[in-house]
């Protein structure tokens, strides 16, 4: 029986935690700083340039400007509103789509 307890005593001992390192809290929060600044350069920045760039053209659009649709619908403008456009898609055809749905200049797509 003494053997257990010796052994017990052992065990306790080997698993004592151990006093975290006082520079280990400092490399936890630079390490985080560090994530969140890539997420910010490689994701977060580059989206939202992105989106400002395309409601710029969206803002732009004139009547008679060639479109792509994000159904990829080619059309062309006809009618501008608040929200709303009116493209004509062959002779004779118009479609009412919503302006957030252009997601091209078709003029571009076809001069590449």
């Amino acid at each position: 029986m003494i053997n257990l307890f010796q052994a017990t005593e052992v065990i306790e001992e080997v698993a004592a935690p151990v006093a975290p390192q006082q520079g280990s809290q400092w490399t936890f929060w630079l390490m985080m700083a560090a994530i969140i600044l890539v997420l910010w350069l490689f994701m977060w920045r580059p989206e939202s340039k992105r989106r400002k760039e395309m409601q710029k053209f969206r803002d732009g659009l004139k009547k008679g400007d060639k479109i792509i649709t994000a159904g990829g619908i080619y059309g062309t403008v006809k009618e501008i509103k608040d929200n709303t456009l009116l493209i004509e898609v062959d002779s004779n055809v118009t479609l009412r789509i919503d302006k957030n749905m252009v997601v091209a200049d078709s003029s571009a797509q076809q001069q590449k």
